[in-house]
């Protein structure tokens, strides 16, 4: 079985930007271009085949964006 590209917290964070994003009906585009990243970049990020995701800064600019807290995107919860 392969190890997964994303630990278990790094696809929650992940999962959490996407429902905020399809809340507002934002497209990847859309946001890759708030947060001056490439087009492909949010695909990426999204997809479990891929290692790429979001780091400090980008929760950051993504709290702007979506207009909340950067603790929006962290479980209340530590992972075991």
């Amino acid at each position: 079985m392969a190890a997964s590209l994303k630990t278990d917290i790094e696809a929650y964070v992940i999962n959490k930007v996407k429902e905020k994003r399809e809340e507002l009906g934002m497209s990847q585009s859309e946001l890759a271009v708030q947060l001056d990243v490439s087009n492909g970049f949010i695909g990426q990020a999204e997809s479990s085949k891929s290692p790429t995701k979001y780091n400090l800064n980008h929760l950051n600019k993504l709290a702007v964006v979506f207009k909340c807290s950067v603790k929006d995107f962290i479980p209340d919860t530590p992972f075991k």
